[in-house]
């Protein structure tokens, strides 16, 4: 249990350590994949933290993270429509110029969320150790067994709704999928399953990537020449990530 403590700790220790360093590129403006490298580790600390919520120091180091991570959505958003609009060869039709990227850059890198994260961060340790010292964490690795097996169980009944809601079950997988890489020993999922749900959620993230660009080419007006091969793209990934997800079906099997 002791070890299990200590990898906890050591892994938010350097999740921490690998914001700064986002936060540094991302003050300097000139690092295109400083944004993505931060979400990336909030995403990290997110899903490390989520099984242990209810525990001392835990819930509102998730919040932090998660308020951090809606605060920097939309940046990403943009970020990955200019490359969409580049690969089509449209990269004029960018609905934001260079200057307001900057801008957005900067303004993650020196906004209170992020420093109200970092002070969470410094106080983790003395916190996490003080919890361990009086109990608190006692039998922590089978409250996550317990969790992530709740968290299959809804992957598995959403997979069979009929009202098929394609948006709940990209966020279910990426949950699953995310718990199971940072928990593998406790969430008891295999390489193979794993790389199914990877593939489902990469089918439905190019789904709700065409989904959310067409909504937006209808309130601006320049995006207009990229709806026809936007939404012929749609009906096609649709169709790839129902497939991706019939390939789960026997992967997350309802309990009886």
């Amino acid at each position: 249990m002791r070890d299990f403590i200590e990898h906890c700790l050591k892994r938010v220790l350097a999740l921490q350590v690998r914001l700064y360093a986002c936060q540094a590129r991302l003050a300097s403006c000139t690092d295109t994949e400083a944004l993505h490298d931060l979400r990336i580790a909030l995403r990290q600390l997110r899903s490390l933290l989520r099984p242990l919520r209810g525990l001392p120091a835990v819930d509102a180091l998730e919040q932090g993270a998660a308020v951090l991570g809606r605060l920097s959505g939309p940046l990403r958003d943009r970020e990955v429509l200019v490359a969409e609009l580049e690969s089509l060869g449209l990269s004029h039709l960018a609905p934001a110029d260079e200057v307001q990227r900057v801008q957005g850059y900067a303004a993650i890198a020196g906004s209170r969320e992020l420093a109200d994260l970092m002070l969470l961060l410094d106080a983790w340790p003395a916190n996490w150790r003080e919890a361990a010292r009086q109990n608190q964490l006692n039998a922590v690795d089978k409250r996550i067994h317990r969790r992530l097996q709740r968290q299959q169980q809804k992957l598995a009944q959403a997979l069979r709704d009929p009202a098929h809601d394609r948006h709940r079950l990209r966020l279910l997988i990426k949950r699953v999928r995310y718990a199971a890489e940072t928990y593998p020993a406790q969430s008891g999922l295999s390489k193979a399953v794993q790389l199914r749900l990877k593939r489902a959620q990469s089918q439905l993230g190019d789904w709700h990537d065409r989904l959310q660009w067409l909504a937006q080419s209808e309130s601006l007006p320049g995006l207009e020449p990229c709806r026809v091969v936007w939404q012929q793209a749609l009906g096609l990934a649709e169709q790839r990530a129902d497939d991706a997800l019939l390939a789960l079906y026997g992967d997350f099997p309802l309990e009886r």
